[in-house]
């Protein structure tokens, strides 16, 4: 299993694929096929209530992460994240606009005209590649309220694809970043792909805080950060149903225009996190909120989710939408690469290549995809790449990959159209694009 261990797939992913060789879309047809319907296996080795069960887990699952995304972090001020991160936040705004587009203009030019694909088609590449699995299987309620249940399947095979594309592109591109002399850094001769050298990359945010925590005597730690975690569901719950009764008796009655009604809750978990976080700092007991216990709750929600998502995947989709699936993938593979080859050198003002490895990463499907590229290409943390990834999550993570703005992308979509939405990704993407030349890019560079 060495190839997988060097694919740096999580153990989660594949977790999901054997369950999803075993279950009923590929053991379950197999047996099918050879012995028939009647055959004790027909369904594979898990029966129709426990995939019934494993279904819905998503959806679920994916409040927790994002409710847990803040909770235990620091929340610097904004000049702070400005300082530190705003080449990446410009950079992170470009490339997930571009998706937007390159995949909204696949869709209205191709997929649709020919393949006879939804328009909702033209959010998979943002929702799949910034997203990742845990985006998209949170989405599939979405993409089944507004009548394209099939694009939930095609955005976890996307996620799929984006993994893939980032671990090997990515160190594809950073072998001939060496050699071509895009790092002003040397490896010192460490082999850094040796499992006994490799250190762990933490799925947060890029930034970890080791702490001693107080334990509350009243209470068990991990109920309390778990009762942490849903209070911060309660209040984005409370503010979604919030802007639900506005839209209803607004824009919504006035112009028969509904975006909110099919926004999920997880987004609004995340601002419910920040609340929550907020509050605590406010009344000085942040010491109270232990990241460490936040980031277990937070990685076994993920782990249930993807197990769950892809267990429960359908191959039929994939294979009814092939051609499609192959474009989307290629297209979305070209534009990553050419932001980070051709835009990147000209937004980040100093060592663009290993802040742009980080971009890249999260924006083929995780977080920890780019940190482990980061990791790398920097393994002694010389540049300000990380902190400046880490600091960028707070101004992303709310709006983009899995945020408002991707979770209102398909009701947008639904309602307004297809080129209505292209042009407005078109007017953010030339606006963070000018703001990245403007405030940083190579006249930064050249002044330092």
């Amino acid at each position: 299993m060495n190839w997988l261990r060097n694919l740096f797939l999580p153990s989660s992913i594949i977790g999901g694929f054997v369950a999803l060789i075993v279950g009923p879309n590929i053991l379950g047809k197999l047996v099918t096929s050879l012995f028939g319907a009647n055959h004790l296996l027909s369904n594979g080795l898990f029966p129709a209530e426990m995939l019934d069960v494993w279904t819905p887990l998503p959806g679920m699952f994916i409040n927790i992460v994002f409710a847990a995304l803040f909770l235990g972090q620091k929340v610097p001020s904004l000049k702070d994240i400005w300082k530190n991160s705003g080449p990446q936040l410009m950079m992170g705004y470009v490339v997930s606009s571009g998706q937007y587009i390159v995949g909204l203009l696949l869709t209205m030019l191709v997929l649709t005209p020919l393949f006879g694909m939804s328009p909702l088609a033209g959010a998979l590449i943002e929702i799949a590649f910034v997203g990742g699995h845990g985006t998209a299987g949170g989405m599939k309620p979405t993409f089944e309220q507004l009548g394209y249940a099939e694009g939930g399947d095609l955005s976890l095979g996307l996620a799929t694809i984006g993994i893939l594309v980032g671990v090997i592109c990515g160190i594809a591109i950073i072998n001939i970043g060496f050699r071509k002399g895009y790092t002003s850094l040397t490896q010192g001769g460490k082999n850094y792909f040796n499992p006994e050298e490799r250190e762990e990359i933490s799925e947060t945010q890029g930034y970890e805080v080791k702490k001693e925590s107080p334990q509350p005597k009243a209470i068990e730690p991990l109920a309390f950060h778990f009762s942490l975690i849903a209070v911060a569901i309660l209040i984005g719950y409370i503010i979604l149903q919030a802007l639900i009764f506005i839209e209803a008796h607004t824009w919504g009655a006035w112009f028969n225009i509904y975006l909110i009604s099919f926004v999920p809750l997880f987004p609004m978990a995340m601002i419910g996190g920040i609340i929550v976080q907020v509050i605590f700092n406010r009344l000085n007991l942040e010491e109270y909120i232990d990241e460490d216990i936040i980031s277990k709750i937070s990685g076994l929600a993920l782990d249930i989710l993807l197990v769950s998502s892809l267990a429960t995947l359908s191959l039929e989709v994939i294979g009814d939408n092939l051609i499609p699936f192959i474009l989307i993938s290629i297209v979305a593979t070209i534009w990553n690469v050419f932001a980070l080859l051709y835009l990147a050198p000209r937004i980040l003002p100093d060592h663009w290549f290993e802040r742009a490895l980080g971009d890249f990463g999260q924006a083929t499907g995780m977080a920890a995809t780019g940190l482990l590229l980061m990791k790398i290409a920097d393994p002694e943390q010389q540049t300000p790449a990380l902190e400046g990834f880490g600091y960028k999550q707070i101004l992303f993570e709310p709006f983009v990959g899995g945020g408002i703005i991707t979770s209102a992308s398909l009701p947008l979509i639904s309602q307004f159209g297809p080129l209505t939405f292209l042009i407005m990704n078109i007017i953010m993407f030339l606006v963070f694009l000018i703001l990245g030349f403007h405030f940083f890019g190579p006249k930064t560079r050249a002044s330092q």
